[in-house]
């Protein structure tokens, strides 16, 4: 199986720019890139796709072996990057998938040019002197409740994860994402997202990296994306004046700005 039809890749944007490659968090697909796709399709060349198990990806290619973990969606990028021939490749990981985005730039640094990790945690878990936003208990009652039902689970996260109450548009697309997944999926994937710690691998990153934040989010605090920056030499911090945990949907327009001010070039 071809992985542009495994991960429904489309490519849009400029033939001739940077290629910015778009990575997904947990329960979305693509569409939720969609606002910030035009004004970074003037002036780079945009790759999106679906992971394995989301959207409109070819769900006969996940197995809960290969998905548990992170590393099984790493090396799909990498694949991604491998089959479209993409070089000097600007990775763009939301959510989860910045840290999908942090251990496929340390498997192949000279793949990619930069990294933009939007909204990141590398630790959901409070640990000792780190706070993750999260106990214990608190992500085994998510768990617990997801798999118990999936569907209200959906309903009620789904406006907590995107904040913005004013903006009762937001929650509802999150929530009908959530509910395009397959519960059984979902569930292997909410485990690889909320248990997964990659606080170690910040310190391997060798690509010049743009961590950013929103003021306010409620999965991701401003304390873990200042321990992300801190941990990645080099790195550049900046925190949009948003709410909630999905920028390019409730700030598009500062989400992109952002980007390219990092991205820059043609």
């Amino acid at each position: 199986m071809s992985v542009r039809r495994r991960n429904n890749v489309v490519v849009t944007g400029r033939d001739d720019g940077t290629t910015l490659l778009l990575a997904h968090g947990f329960g979305c697909d693509q569409n939720l890139w969609r606002l910030v796709v035009p004004p970074l399709g003037e002036r780079y060349r945009v790759v999106l796709f679906d992971h394995t198990g989301s959207g409109r990806s070819d769900t006969s290619a996940w197995t809960e072996e290969r998905y548990r973990g992170l590393d099984g969606y790493a090396e799909d990028v990498l694949t991604i990057c491998h089959e479209l021939d993409l070089r000097d490749v600007v990775l763009v990981g939301h959510s989860v998938s910045a840290m999908i985005a942090v251990l496929a730039a340390n498997r192949e640094p000279d793949r990619f040019a930069k990294l933009v990790l939007l909204t990141p945690s590398p630790c959901y878990l409070d640990d000792g002197d780190y706070r993750g936003g999260f106990s214990r208990a608190d992500i085994d009652e998510l768990l617990e409740a997801l798999e118990s039902n999936y569907l209200g689970w959906s309903a009620a996260m789904a406006p907590v994860i995107m904040g913005n109450p004013e903006r009762p548009e937001l929650g509802e697309e999150l929530t009908n994402s959530f509910c395009r997944t397959d519960p059984e999926i979902a569930r292997v994937f909410a485990r690889a997202t909320f248990l997964s710690d990659n606080r170690a691998d910040l310190a391997k990153v060798s690509v010049p990296t743009l961590v950013v934040q929103c003021a306010h989010d409620a999965i991701a605090p401003r304390a873990v994306g200042r321990f992300t920056h801190e941990r990645i030499a080099g790195s550049e911090l900046v925190t949009l004046d948003a709410t909630g945990h999905c920028p390019q949907l409730s700030a598009p327009e500062a989400t992109a700005a952002a980007i390219t001010a990092f991205v820059g070039g043609p």
